[in-house]
């Protein structure tokens, strides 16, 4: 039985895959709206913390404004979604204490959230969508952990690039074949310098969040992604920050091969990402067996010895209720951590920090990310981009430097750092 098929019997007695939604943004509102078109399926509870937010992204997917309750008590949320109502909130922590919902999706991007969320939801015994790369990145091997124990699922979306790509890397080692690296495409020229007020013109036309587009531009929001996928499936970086290089759907397999092949890669098994193929995702495999090979170049994939699968989208919120259903109604994941990290995402100072500053969101004006392989992150001591927001500068950091554990004060109030010195313990 397909998934349309699958949900349509589900619809058909009566039940629905019940969503709850952590951020009414532009990821947040497009899931509601795009669960809204489908059987079997709604988002029943929404949350953002700015007031009115939740209550527009229900009515925006058709939801009348009189079946919208609006509430931060538990018991009054669990009632109106038995009752067949919708639940709008500025409280996220109410989510995963409403026992109807089945699922619930992370889509805010700051990576506290991400994590107190996800851990939340698990300690309820709720499945978790994360939309939230940043923090997947930084913890999403412990809360993969935690979320088994509790027996339910921890995911990411087939929808976002990590997913999408581990989605073409299934099939290619499923077939027995040889990935040698796997990546995306970058729709923005790469700025490190990027800031909320650089990129304020362009974020306002594009309607979006300019910490979200600069942390697009400054590069943060490739690194993680490749970070989250990296981890999943045990590639690392080749390079610190990976190459980069320009590169058309013509030209990934012959330029994210080894160098020894007259490509980019000193080694092998490496995450990558192009410039000139947004927003697309690809592995590049080989094979050695004569017949194979022969079928391949007859089927137009290129002469070979290496070949690049290339899919010329990733759909974001629009795919993620394809993933939501496999979590929920099969136990299925897309993108997971289950390995030790081989990846990091650290953070490298954006401009010249003095002692006494504090560390800003991610997309900010202090730091940006950038993938380093997890061994030699451990080794330096360098510092998670996840844990950075909100710490205290103890000593000057010149601009473009990574930053340590030696150079910052850490929030110890935040969840996403506890999970962290979890998750060590854990690898230890």
């Amino acid at each position: 039985m397909d998934m349309y098929e699958e949900l349509s019997a589900y619809e058909a007695q009566g039940k629905q895959i019940k969503v709850g939604v952590v951020g009414a943004g532009q990821m947040g509102e497009g899931l509601v709206c795009q669960m809204a078109l489908m059987r079997g399926m709604r988002g029943r509870a929404v949350a953002d913390v700015l007031p009115g937010r939740a209550s527009e992204a229900l009515e925006s997917s058709g939801v009348p404004t009189e079946d919208i309750v609006q509430t931060e008590d538990p018991g009054t949320a669990a009632q109106a979604i038995a009752d067949g109502k919708y639940v709008a909130t500025v409280d996220s922590a109410m989510l995963p204490e409403i026992p109807d919902l089945d699922i619930l999706v992370e889509a805010t991007g700051v990576p506290e959230i991400g994590a107190l969320v996800a851990w939340q939801a698990i300690l309820a015994r709720k499945h978790v969508m994360q939309m939230n790369v940043e923090t997947d990145a930084t913890v999403g091997y412990v809360l993969r952990k935690l979320a088994r124990s509790a027996g339910v699922v921890y995911t990411l979306t087939g929808g976002d690039e990590p997913g999408s790509t581990m989605e073409l890397m299934d099939f290619a080692r499923t077939l027995g074949f040889n990935v040698v690296c796997a990546g995306k495409g970058k729709n923005n020229t790469l700025d490190r310098t990027a800031t909320p007020d650089s990129v304020s013109d362009t974020a306002k036309k594009q309607r979006m969040n300019p910490k979200m587009l600069a942390s697009f531009v400054d590069g943060t929001k490739t690194m993680v992604e490749m970070t989250s996928l990296g981890n999943a499936i045990g590639f690392a970086p080749d390079v610190r920050g990976m190459h980069g290089p320009n590169v058309t759907p013509k030209t990934i397999a012959e330029v994210f091969i080894p160098k020894s092949d007259g490509g980019v890669l000193d080694h092998a098994n490496a995450v990558e990402f192009g410039i000139g193929i947004a927003p697309g995702v690809f592995v590049v495999f080989t094979t050695d067996h004569p017949k194979i090979v022969r079928d391949l170049r007859y089927m137009n994939l290129g002469p070979g010895p290496y070949w690049a699968l290339y899919r010329p989208y990733h759909l974001a919120n629009i795919e993620t209720p394809i993933s939501i259903a496999h979590a929920v109604l099969r136990g299925e994941t897309t993108l997971a951590t289950d390995i030790p990290p081989a990846c990091e995402t650290i953070a490298i100072a954006k401009r010249d920090l003095k002692a006494g500053e504090n560390v800003d969101s991610l997309g900010g004006f202090t730091v940006f990310g950038m993938i380093e392989r997890a061994d030699v992150a451990k080794k330096e001591a360098f510092l998670p981009l996840g844990v950075a927001p909100g710490s205290l500068i103890t000593r000057d950091v010149r601009k473009g430097e990574p930053l340590t554990f030696r150079d910052v004060e850490l929030n110890e109030q935040s969840t996403i750092l506890q999970l962290r010195r979890l998750q060590q313990k854990m690898l230890n």
